[in-house]
């Protein structure tokens, strides 16, 4: 019997947002169509970075950036 195959994860682009762009949603504007799914607003103002829950591209806030009321 042969062990499970494991696909490779692949690397996701490292998305850097400002104070001005939060809340922060992916997909983000301008994606292409066969890329698209449903909206999700990503939580980075606790640890300054998240991914996302469905395609996996990581967002973190540009450093020296403050989150304020978010």
């Amino acid at each position: 019997m042969s062990a499970a195959i494991e696909p490779k994860k692949a690397d996701h682009e490292l998305i850097m947002v400002g104070a001005d762009d939060l809340p922060v949603h992916c997909p983000r504007p301008g994606g292409t169509l066969w890329n698209m799914h449903p909206r999700v607003y990503i939580d980075i103002s606790k640890t300054g970075e998240a991914a996302c829950p469905y395609c996996g591209a990581r967002y973190r806030l540009k450093e020296g950036e403050k989150v304020n009321g978010h």
